[in-house]
């Protein structure tokens, strides 16, 4: 029985020395943002859309603020919860500039099983509405 000769290795190419992350966190916030490819309306071809993370929010909004990024997000934390709050009761919230949020109640109706084709009645459901303001409008 012979042996095999071993296979000649390779030599490995030298890397640059990456500097190791403090922690995992740190990271994630280095990690570049997200993009989500949808159709353009008009052309049916992809388009890469860029997704924001509420933690990106909040590190923007704490450089701009000059003030932790931490604190800033527990303040963006606190207002999406508070919108919340006020949306559950049944208030319009309206943050001048962006626009404005509603609960709307869509009525029972009917719609039809895309399997079968038989009818079925969809019952009624509330949903949150986003109205923007004119000026946001205009600035996209």
């Amino acid at each position: 029985m012979t042996k095999a000769k071993p296979a000649a290795a390779k030599p490995k190419a030298a890397t640059p020395s990456k500097p190791v992350a403090a922690s995992k966190r740190a990271a994630q916030d280095k990690a570049p943002v997200a993009a989500k490819q949808t159709k353009a309306p008009d052309t049916g071809k992809k388009v890469k859309v860029e997704l924001v993370t509420l933690r990106q929010l909040a590190a923007s909004i704490g450089e701009a603020s000059a003030i932790p990024q931490k604190q800033a997000a527990e303040v963006l934390t606190s207002a999406v919860a508070a919108i919340g709050e006020h949306l559950k009761k049944g208030a319009r919230i309206r943050v001048a500039g962006l626009g404005t949020f509603e609960v709307r109640k869509r009525p029972e109706r009917t719609g039809r099983n895309p399997a079968t084709g038989e009818p079925i009645t969809i019952k009624a459901s509330k949903k949150v509405a986003f109205r923007p303001a004119k000026d946001f409008s205009e600035a996209i």
